[in-house]
Parts: C-alpha cells; sequence; structure tokens
C-alpha cells in the first residue's frame, strides 16, 4: 500500500510568525492543530519536516541530527525570507531541543519547549518507540507478521548510530542552555513516558531569561500536541505568545 507522505505547512495570517517543530519520527501532524489554532489568532505558523522524516523509518538510518539542525535554520531562514521578523519557536521533544538551540542561536522572541529532552537516560523507550513507528508503518503498508518482525529487528539493529547523534544533540543543547535570554515557556505532561521528566525544571532553571514559566499537565502523554489537553496546552501557549515583546 502506497502511503501519503505527509507535507511541510504555512499558514499565513498576521505579521507575528511562529515555527513549530516536531518530533522524532514525527511529522508535521505533531504540530498541525496548533498551527491552525494559532492561525485563528492571527498567528502565522510555519513547519518544516526533517530529512528522513515522514517517510519509512529506513529513511532515518540515512540522516544525521546535524542534518535536522540545517533543516530547522533553513525553515527559520524561510520565514524571514518571506517577510516575517518576528518569529517565536515551538518545538515537541525533539523540536524542543533543536528550538532550543536556535534560541541561544538566533534573535527569536519567544522559545516553547515541550516534552523536552535534556538527559539521553531512557535509550531503552527511544527504541521501544523507535520499533513502534517502525511497527505501525509497515503495517499500513500491508506488509504480514513474519516480514514486520525481521525488518524491524534489522531497523534496530541498525539504530545504534542514530540514537548515539541524538544523544549528542541532547548533551550539546543542555550544555548550553545558559545561553538562552529569551522568554521561556516549558511545557510538560506529568504522565510522559518516553522522556525523563526532569528534563522540564532543568530547562526552566537554567535558562537565563527573566520572564520564564513552566507548566505541569496530568494525564497529557508525551505527544502532548495531540493528546487529551491538546486544547490547554494551545490556549497556554497563545496567552504566552500574547504577552511577549513583539516590537
Amino acid at each position: 500500500m502506497q502511503i501519503k507522505k505527509p507535507q511541510p505547512f504555512t499558514f499565513e495570517e498576521g505579521e507575528r510568525a511562529v515555527l513549530l517543530l516536531h518530533g522524532f519520527t514525527g511529522h508535521t501532524a505533531d504540530v498541525r492543530m496548533l498551527g491552525r489554532f494559532l492561525q485563528k489568532k492571527g498567528y502565522t505558523t510555519h513547519a518544516p519536516i526533517y530529512r528522513g522524516h515522514g517517510k519509512a523509518p529506513e529513511d532515518l538510518l540515512d540522516v544525521s541530527a546535524t542534518e535536522w539542525w540545517e533543516d530547522v535554520q533553513n525553515a527559520f531562514n524561510e520565514l524571514k525570507d518571506m517577510g516575517y521578523q518576528k518569529i517565536a519557536v515551538a518545538g515537541l521533544s525533539l523540536g524542543g531541543v533543536l528550538g532550543l538551540k536556535l534560541a541561544y542561536s538566533e534573535a527569536i522572541k519567544g522559545i516553547i519547549p515541550m516534552c523536552t529532552p535534556m538527559f539521553f537516560d531512557n535509550e531503552t523507550q527511544l527504541t521501544k518507540g523507535f520499533k513502534i513507528f517502525s511497527t505501525q508503518y509497515k503495517e499500513v503498508e500491508g506488509k504480514d507478521r513474519e516480514t514486520i518482525e525481521h525488518e524491524v529487528q534489522a531497523l534496530v539493529d541498525q539504530s545504534p548510530e542514530l540514537f548515539h547523534q541524538l544523544g549528542e544533540l541532547i548533551t550539546d543543547v543542555k550544555n548550553h542552555i545558559d545561553h538562552i535570554y529569551t522568554p521561556t515557556l516549558v511545557i510538560q505532561a506529568k504522565d510522559d513516558q518516553m522522556i525523563n521528566t526532569k528534563s522540564a525544571t532543568y530547562i526552566y532553571d537554567h535558562v537565563e531569561c527573566d520572564q520564564k514559566e513552566i507548566k505541569w499537565y496530568e494525564n497529557a502523554g508525551h505527544a502532548i500536541t495531540l493528546g487529551n489537553k491538546k486544547e490547554e496546552v494551545h490556549e497556554d501557549i497563545y496567552q504566552f505568545l500574547e504577552s511577549l515583546d513583539w516590537s
């Protein structure tokens, strides 16, 4: 079965723009509802798809964390090339890591990391997540159980370098968190099973900005932009954006 490939999106509205960054193994569906919500509130939203994402799981093995960072920089510059100079950033999980890196690399109005890891201490859970993603993808392709199990195990056997690069990226950003002076809203699900939730407190404690807050959500799940509390998350993000100095 041919699977329709997701696409980047740009929802143009006002002069204030928000760059939305998806998670590891995810794509723009992670942030599409948030993008539409903010558009209705008068914000332009733009979401890229990093290389290797939105495709078959095998494609993730052919790219590097350096390329994901380049993709985020390119998306930021695309917004500027379209005439948007006032840009905030919100990112889910890996997208939050890349967004934080952008916050100490470029001049942005605000940063919103959501369920964002700062400790690479959960590789077993990440591997499990990668296996689930790979299995679901191959089920949609219509493959039989035996083929799926064989192909997924082959993927896992080839994935250590991928997770090594992911760990290096997380550690590098963690070591530079105190270079962030941008207003920050940290969003974290209390029941997050994918990352160490102490990451949220670490981000909040170590960013150097005066305007910062942290919000915790019950029964929200790691993919917090898609879970039970998504409407609350959307509203909190909007209120934070409204509090920023956009001049």
